[in-house]
């Protein structure tokens, strides 16, 4: 697969209302140039259910975008639910591509272990939640960005 769409949410309360900057969204679509992708869409919601949910379901399903990754939302305070939301639009888990990012991450710090972050298919689509810190992103991306292009083209019914 040559070309990959995708689409990139932020989940902060703190950049939804312009306190912060969100840096990590923007190096999501950085890394994702190198292989080929295209950042068809790109949102910050507050860190709510609803808002996620209706973002998820709007790239999957109208959009038709190949790949989702969100960032934000993964850790354990009361308002970090990102895997929460997203477990409520995938219909398959992904769990090999979580446990690599923590893996991966492990190597670096035993922090990378508290990431709950979840990946999964809902339709055509591959749902990818990463931890909100930028060298968090770049870690946990990394570890997975060669895997991404053959995921997709099994997705499509390609060869395993």
């Amino acid at each position: 697969m040559s070309f990959i769409e995708t689409a990139v949410l932020t989940s902060s309360d703190r950049c939804s209302k312009g306190e912060a900057e969100d840096v990590s969204g923007k190096l999501v679509s950085e890394i994702l140039k190198t292989i080929g992708a295209r950042t068809a869409a790109y949102d910050i919601v507050p860190d709510e259910i609803p808002a996620i949910k209706e973002k998820l379901i709007h790239y999957c399903d109208a959009l038709g975008v190949n790949l989702v990754i969100t960032t934000g939302g993964t850790g354990f305070s009361g308002r970090d639910i990102t895997p929460e939301a997203t477990g409520q639009v995938i219909e398959k888990l992904i769990p090999g591509l979580s446990e690599l990012m923590r893996a991966e991450g492990l190597k670096k710090t035993k922090k990378a272990v508290l990431s709950r972050g979840i990946c999964g298919i809902r339709g055509n689509t591959i749902i990818i939640n990463l931890p909100g810190s930028p060298r968090a992103v770049r870690e946990s991306l990394e570890a997975v960005l060669d895997l991404i292009p053959h995921s997709l083209e099994m997705l499509r019914g390609g060869k395993h």
